[in-house]
């Protein structure tokens, strides 16, 4: 009886350890917009800008990657990440861009208790990874607001949409795609901000 038992047991060890595979490790991107074409000063060289965490009109910002296969679809990469919440991803970039840049006397996060003469808000449209048939793209949809602070006044307003095709259906084509598409945006951006 006891041999029996010992047989069950490797037995059932073995279908366990044969049944479980190890699942694939989590990969993680970030932003990358590369280097911009610096705009040394302009009308804004002695002013100091905060620049808002950006806000959405339709999904929760989280650190999840987003795709679709349509227009009221959306799923979310299983084993692939960002290496941060999207909006501080989105705002850290735009931050190192404008600072990067030499446009302005300070840029600073929107949470520092620093005054400012300026702030940049942002709203996300869209930012995924859209496959529809044999087409695969990242889109980048954000609109910018520049507001005087002192008087509460919106100087002027632009939203921002690239379109860009992945040189692969999966995250890692989509992240490639969102670099050249942050890229072309950052540059637009130091040019719509001039």
């Amino acid at each position: 009886m006891r041999h029996i038992y010992m047989y069950m047991m490797i037995v059932l060890f073995t279908i366990t350890g044969c049944a479980m595979k190890e699942a694939p490790a989590l990969k993680t991107y970030t932003l990358n917009t590369g280097s911009m074409t610096v705009s040394k000063a302009g009308r804004y060289a002695g002013k100091v800008i905060k620049v808002s965490y950006p806000q959405t009109l339709k999904e929760v910002i989280t650190e999840r990657m987003a795709f679709s296969y349509s227009s009221s679809d959306r799923g979310y990469y299983q084993n692939s990440q960002w290496s941060n919440n999207l909006g501080k991803l989105i705002q850290g970039s735009i931050i190192e861009v404008l600072q990067e840049s030499g446009m302005f006397k300070a840029v600073l996060p929107y949470a520092s208790t620093a005054g400012e003469d300026l702030r940049l808000e942002s709203t996300i449209y869209d930012f995924s990874h859209h496959i529809r048939g044999e087409l695969s793209y990242a889109v980048v949809s954000i609109g910018f607001s520049l507001i005087d602070t002192k008087s509460g006044n919106v100087l002027k307003t632009r939203r921002f949409s690239y379109r860009e095709m992945t040189p692969s259906v999966n995250a890692e084509g989509y992240v490639t795609a969102v670099n050249r598409a942050m890229h072309r945006l950052s540059q637009d951006l130091l040019d719509w901000l001039r």
